[in-house]
């Protein structure tokens, strides 16, 4: 499964009730299916920073979650996907939980040109590796 904000950093959730505004097209979720070599695709938009009121002016940095599920719903990975040169990243107290630096940078997309999708979408890579 795939959740983020809209564009304007807005969740589709009754407790998100911060005020910018809520596409009433966009859900933000999703789920997306690998293929036999394990790759995956998805077209969204990119999702906007929003404020989760940790603090007077918290923000966190645009990011994606993705919910990954093996043979059962028990056995379930959850993990989020950041963007490259997000100024909050640097900011962000769950990010910063990680303390191994390249286990952090591994949550950070790259773009990728060959993904993009001419004057429509920009893309970016993110791979999940599983273990076990």
């Amino acid at each position: 499964e795939v959740w983020q904000a809209n564009a304007s950093g807005r969740y589709r959730h009754a407790r998100d009730d911060h005020p910018a505004p809520l596409d009433p097209n966009f859900l933000g979720a999703g789920r997306a299916i690998t293929d036999e070599a394990g790759n995956y695709r998805f077209i969204s938009i990119k999702p906007g920073a929003y404020p989760w009121r940790n603090h007077p002016n918290a923000w966190r940095p645009a990011h994606i979650h993705f919910s990954l599920f093996g043979a059962g719903l028990l056995s379930r990975l959850v993990t989020r996907m950041y963007f490259p040169g997000d100024p909050l990243m640097a900011l962000d107290p769950v990010l910063h939980s990680i303390a191994d630096e390249g286990a952090r940078q591994r949550l950070v997309s790259s773009f990728d040109l060959s993904l993009t999708e001419p004057e429509w979408a920009l893309g970016y890579r993110f791979d999940i590796v599983l273990h076990g």
